[in-house]
Order: C-alpha cells, then sequence, then structure tokens
C-alpha cells in the first residue's frame, strides 16, 4: 500500500494541515523537485554516453538553520538518457531557470542574455530562460578588482576582462563544448523548515552568467538553462552557504534504479543502518576515494595496486552525474577477463559496437557474478551485475547484455558513476572528509538527519522520493515533525559549520 493511502499517515496529515504554526516544533528538510532530462523511450548508443561523460570528467570534480532536501525525478537507466535536472530561482523578481546537477563542477550558471550560440529551444519539453542582469533590482557584477575575483584566479575558475569591468570565466570540456561568460552575484532561492514552520529562503550568491556556448551544450535536444555544480570549490552554491552559515557541510543522495527512477537528495545526512565509510582524499579537489582492489565471485583479481594510486591524473572518483562508470587501462581488461570466463559456459560472448557483450537466456543474476569494489579502512561496495551490465537488446530474441563499465583512453581515473552507484545511499561528510554507503531501494522513503559532526543526530524524520507533489512533501515533513517531538521530545543539538 502506498504510504500516503495508510490511515495512520492521512492522520497525521490532517493533523499537520489543521495545526496551528506555534505547535509544530521540529523541522525537516523540503522539496526541489528534479526532473529526467531527456525523453525515457530515447535511445543512445554507447560512443554518446562517452562523449558525454567524457565532457563531465573534464568539469569533475549543502536551508537556513537546517536542512534542504532536493527530492530526485528521473531514471538513472543510460540507455534511456536518465540524466536529472532541478530549477532555481535567481534575481529580483525571482526567474526560473532549468539546470543540470552536477556533482563534477563546482559553479552554478545560467544562460544569460545576450548568448551567443545560446540554445533557444530544449526537446526536453521545458522553456528555456536567459538572465539578464540588467532586470533584477538586487544583481550585481562582480568586477576584476573585487576580492571575490581575486580568490576565482586563485582556483583557476576566473579571468579578468581586458578592460577589468567584470570577472570572467571560460570553461572547456573533453568533447569541444564549453562555455564563457562573467560572475554576477543575486538572490538564490530556495523553500526551507526552521523549527517551527516552512519558509521561503534567500541568499545572496555568486554564479556565472554565461553569454557563449559551443558544441554539445548548444544542441537543442540536450538543452538546459545551464549547470549546477555541487563540488568541493568556495564558489559551488553548497560551500557559498555554508560558509553563511545556512547549509550544513554535509550531504546525501540515494538514486533509484527502478524503472520509475526518482530518489533524494539532502543536504544533511541520510540515516541507516549499515552505512560503510571510506575516507576521502582531502588533498584531491574532486570526491576522490582509494579503491585498493577489485575481487568477481570474491577472488582478487591481478591488478597492480599502483593502477589505483591517488595523484593528480589517477585515482578514484565518486561521481553522481557520470552516467556510466570507467575503469583505469591497467584494471579494465583484468575485470572483463574475470567475468568472460565466470560465464564462459553459460552466455556467448562478442563484442558489439566495440564493447564485450554477452548472449544470454537465462537470468541475468543467476548467470553473471557479484563484483566487490575494496576501499581504504575495510570499505567494501558490492555490486550486482546489473550495476555493472547493460541490457543493449535482444539478438534472435536472445537478451544481449553489454558490460557498462568503459575503458578509460586518456587518463588513468577510475570514475564510479550512476550505473553503480544506484539503489545505495550515499552520505559525502565534509566534516569528517570521508564517504559512506549501503545498499537501498532508493525508491523507499528515508530517515534524514543534520548532524553535529559528533554522531547526534537532529530533526529524524522521513523524506520520500519525488512522484509526489511538493505540498504533498510538505505536509508529510510536518506531520513527521510532530511524531518526531512526540516520540523524542525534539532535543535540538548543534549545527556545525566549517
Amino acid at each position: 500500500m502506498p504510504a500516503f493511502l495508510h490511515p495512520g499517515f492521512l492522520f497525521l496529515a490532517l493533523v499537520a494541515l489543521f495545526l496551528p504554526a506555534p505547535l509544530v516544533f521540529c523541522s525537516l528538510p523540503v522539496t526541489l523537485t528534479l526532473e529526467r532530462a531527456f525523453p525515457v523511450k530515447q535511445g543512445v548508443e554507447f560512443a554518446e554516453l562517452r562523449a558525454r561523460d567524457s565532457a563531465r570528467h573534464r568539469r569533475i570534480l549543502q536551508s537556513v538553520g537546517g536542512v534542504i532536501d532536493f527530492p530526485v525525478d528521473g531514471t538513472f537507466n543510460p540507455m534511456t538518457v536518465g540524466l536529472y535536472f532541478t530549477t532555481v530561482k535567481l534575481g529580483s523578481p525571482p526567474k526560473e531557470f532549468y539546470v543540470q546537477l552536477d556533482t563534477g563542477s563546482d559553479i552554478l550558471w545560467v544562460a544569460c542574455n545576450p548568448c551567443d550560440d545560446c540554445p533557444t529551444s530544449s526537446g526536453l519539453n521545458i522553456q528555456l530562460n536567459s538572465f539578464d542582469p540588467a532586470t533584477s533590482t538586487t544583481a550585481s557584477v562582480i568586477s576584476c578588482s573585487s576580492y571575490t575575483c581575486s580568490l576565482a584566479v586563485e582556483e583557476a575558475a576566473a579571468d579578468c576582462s581586458s578592460d577589468g569591468s567584470h570577472c570572467g570565466y571560460s570553461f572547456h570540456y573533453g568533447d569541444g563544448s564549453g562555455t564563457s561568460g562573467y560572475y554576477v552575484k543575486d538572490m538564490f532561492y530556495f523553500d526551507t523548515v526552521l523549527k517551527s514552520s516552512i519558509s521561503n529562503s534567500s541568499a545572496s550568491i555568486v554564479f556565472g552568467c554565461s553569454n557563449h556556448q559551443s558544441a554539445d551544450l548548444t544542441k537543442p535536444d540536450k538543452a538546459v538553462d545551464g549547470i549546477f555544480g555541487f563540488g568541493k570549490s568556495r564558489f559551488s552554491v553548497t560551500s557559498q552557504l555554508s560558509s553563511l552559515g545556512m547549509a550544513p557541510k554535509i550531504f546525501s543522495h540515494c538514486l533509484s534504479g527502478s524503472n520509475a527512477g526518482g530518489g533524494i537528495w539532502v543536504l544533511g545526512e541520510i540515516v541507516a543502518p549499515n552505512i560503510v565509510y571510506t575516507p576521502l582524499v582531502s588533498s584531491q579537489p574532486h570526491y576522490n576515494v582509494n579503491l585498493e582492489s577489485i575481487a568477481v565471485n570474491g577472488q582478487i583479481l591481478p591488478i597492480d595496486p599502483a593502477v589505483f594510486v591517488t595523484s593528480s591524473n589517477q585515482g578514484t572518483i565518486i561521481d553522481s552525474g557520470t552516467t556510466l562508470a570507467y575503469l583505469a587501462g591497467g584494471a579494465y581488461d583484468p575485470f572483463v577477463s574475470a567475468i568472460s570466463d565466470t560465464v564462459s559456459q553459460s552466455a556467448r560472448c562478442l563484442y558489439s559496437k566495440g564493447n564485450p557483450c554477452y548472449l544470454i537466456s537465462g537470468s541475468v543474476e543467476e548467470i553473471f557474478p557479484e563484483v566487490t569494489l575494496n576501499f581504504e579502512g575495510g570499505a567494501t561496495m558490492v555490486l550486482r551485475p546489473v550495476e555493472y551490465l547493460l541490457q543493449e537488446g535482444y539478438v534472435d530474441a536472445t537478451e544481449l547484455w553489454c558490460i557498462g563499465f568503459q575503458r578509460v583512453l586518456d587518463s588513468s581515473m577510475t570514475i564510479l558513476g550512476d550505473l553503480a552507484l544506484r539503489d545505495k545511499i550515499f552520505v559525502y561528510d565534509m566534516v569528517n572528509q570521508r564517504i559512506g554507503w549501503t545498499d537501498y531501494d532508493c525508491s523507499l522513503s528515508v530517515n534524514v538527519s543534520e548532524t553535529s559532526g559528533k554522531g547526534e543526530f537532529v530533526n529524524v524524520g522521513q523524506l520520500s522520493v519525488s512522484s509526489w507533489s511538493q505540498n504533498y512533501t510538505h505536509h508529510v515533513l510536518l506531520a513527521a515533525s510532530i511524531v518526531a517531538f512526540l516520540v523524542h521530545n525534539c532535543f535540538w543539538g548543534e549545527f556545525v559549520f566549517l
């Protein structure tokens, strides 16, 4: 039975709707809906997926006094191009923009007016917009002489215009696409729950104003208004909100692997048993972790450990923005050989468009082995067959499954994208410099919390996936607040910001 049809839920929802605001004592995250970036039934070639991921890898890489939630809509399935985006409101008066969510980049940028070669229409059934600082009463252009610009230059995220009038940027990606423009500061709007009520919140932040785009960024079938970077830079929105004391230094996501897709993205902590943690490599600008070995059917593969050692151009990155997954060259062949050897008696091996594939007549879960990724600190990530394989179609009514992990040709990076990350809770703990995960059905609700950084859970409640309306979610959160108060007496802990 769906949760919203349960009598207990209906009662709590009614209570939450009719109690006066001063009687609602607890706060929980609220929602910003994400939507599927591409049509569900649109087939895509491996080459195009690799090209898109290659572009993202060049970009690789937290609610006023509380937690913000970004419920996810869309699907992981790369064969249907299951990308995710959300809407943000910027400027005064507020204007809405569709932006692609990207943990592999740092800056929020949107198309500005005027803009050379920027798309004017989208195949995503969305209305594209452009930002114009001249029409916002609260906008200010970041000058080249400003302290903000000097910080951006230090991070190699800015350059100065020849006349010094504005602080510019230029981002170029591996597929030849790119964007350039200048930085502005203006109002960013979001909903939050602050102890007793849901409120509309805002903060003045720095973001990019794009007046030129190229290559894939200009294609109407993929067009959105910009990119929302969730990286570690001081100029990411999460870092800016954290520095203002408006967001925690921990965020989480749970991306559903079901055909219906969806999931939850939380600036705060998803609370679940059995989460295992591995340290972040703090010296790296991205979400790097130390992968130590790979096992197939429990047998460690003969891969030189040096293949996984972290450096400026080598190591392992967890990137929820990458569609597929990528193995460094020295790990790819042993991985594919082990899979092929294990299924040689039950599957016919062949290559399809350069990818190792298998024709099978039985259950993929019964034929193919589990893969285990072993990380520093003893943390393991177990991948089921459907988390490293993709069904590409049929040959003479026989299922064709292909290895979704791709060989990295131009670097020694190993990148774990949505193919491997789906149906797992991931917690990015910047306070303790670690990343944790556990298996989970991400079509279900999750418990969410903000922590003090010392292990105390605060404001624990449930969040549901974004297939329900935002109003519904608000009612769930208010009802859960009442339950939390009655059961836990609403013990409030401290907020910790770095």
